[in-house]
């Protein structure tokens, strides 16, 4: 007789409910935190090779719950189980990876020796190196990078900060590698540090996405960020080493993703711009936008984005699989509202 399922998700949620039916035998009071945020826009898209459209599309919509379970002092139980919630296709899934019905299934535990996390969590080499430079709000945010964003079975764990410097690594399995938006049938690690000083923060990682067929398949990418009052400033470099030495593809040895990327706060307004060339993803790509804050939890937002060749553009309301690399790029034109609760 099977009493329960070992998976991430429900581990997770198992973790929340035990929390609430223990509440009354602990001394230290779980903490559960209900959240979510309503993301959507209009957009006017207009593919180089392929009709223009007007539209509505999600822009990474998402509903969750954490749990903090204090077992004394210096540690405590963490899970999480986060949602994704496609406005515009009234799904309960990713808008651009629509095959992906959960964003996070994860549990853990934290403590004064670091955290180890196991389930489908954000990845470390994306919260090192790629984090710092995707910092736009519509559906176009994130695509000038190589990593992967969260990945399913993922073990994970990141050490202390030890006087501004700490390090993190992860390994998934094949079967989880595969269920990510890499779609590689093999496993994958990653191991990253970041050095933190005053307002200035460096980071470098490598991200091994198993052998897929060439034998060697890794990233390596390092970022720095500084913020100076109302003026952020982020640079990221990424380079491909692969055994695939076929000119044209995403994996294409030597393949190079250099990022600038700046924003600067006026009162209730954030204007944002980022300037990429990612090889065989986007090629040279132009961000500009900007958000203004109605209140602590709402802000509108409008967002200009052009790549010259595809990555991000598919038709109307489309995701991952609808990505035609025939297309070559073109440019989008997205308002919308962000409202987090």
């Amino acid at each position: 007789m099977t009493f329960f399922t070992t998976t991430p998700a429900c581990m997770a949620l198992a973790l929340s409910g035990s929390l609430c039916g223990s509440a009354a035998f602990a001394q230290d009071t779980p903490e559960l935190d209900f959240y979510g945020s309503l993301r959507t826009q209009v957009e006017s898209a207009h593919p180089d090779r392929a009709d223009s459209y007007t539209g509505l599309r999600d822009a990474y919509s998402r509903v969750g719950v954490s749990a903090n379970y204090p077992i004394n002092a210096g540690l405590a139980l963490v899970g999480q189980v986060e949602l994704p919630v496609d406005v515009a296709n009234a799904r309960l899934r990713d808008p651009y990876d629509q095959d992906e019905p959960i964003r996070i299934a994860s549990v853990g535990v934290k403590g004064t020796l670091g955290a180890l996390t196991y389930g489908q969590q954000w990845m470390p080499y994306y919260n090192a190196v790629a984090a710092p430079v995707d910092m736009f709000s519509t559906y176009y945010s994130g695509y000038a990078t190589y990593t992967v964003f969260r990945v399913a079975k993922t073990l994970a764990y990141t050490t202390p900060d030890y006087n501004g410097l700490s390090f993190g690594a992860g390994y998934a399995p094949s079967s989880g590698n595969r269920r990510s938006t890499s779609r590689i049938d093999d496993r994958r690690w990653q191991a990253v540090a970041t050095y933190v000083r005053g307002d200035t923060r460096l980071a470098a990682g490598v991200d091994d996405r198993g052998d897929a067929g060439y034998g060697k398949n890794r990233i390596y990418g390092v970022t720095l960020s500084h913020q100076a009052k109302a003026v952020y400033l982020a640079v990221k470099y990424e380079a491909f080493e692969t055994g695939n030495r076929q000119p044209g593809g995403f994996s294409t040895d030597g393949n190079r993703a250099i990022n600038l990327y700046g924003h600067y706060t006026l009162g209730k307004s954030t204007i944002k711009l980022m300037l990429a060339k990612v090889d065989n993803y986007g090629d040279e790509i132009i961000h500009l936008g900007i958000d203004y804050a109605l209140s602590r939890d709402a802000r509108l937002f409008a967002e200009l984005y052009h790549e010259a060749e595809t990555a991000a553009l598919t038709a109307r309301r489309g995701g991952l699989a609808d990505v035609d690399g025939s297309v070559r790029g073109g440019r989008a034109l997205a308002v919308g509202l962000r409202y987090d609760f």
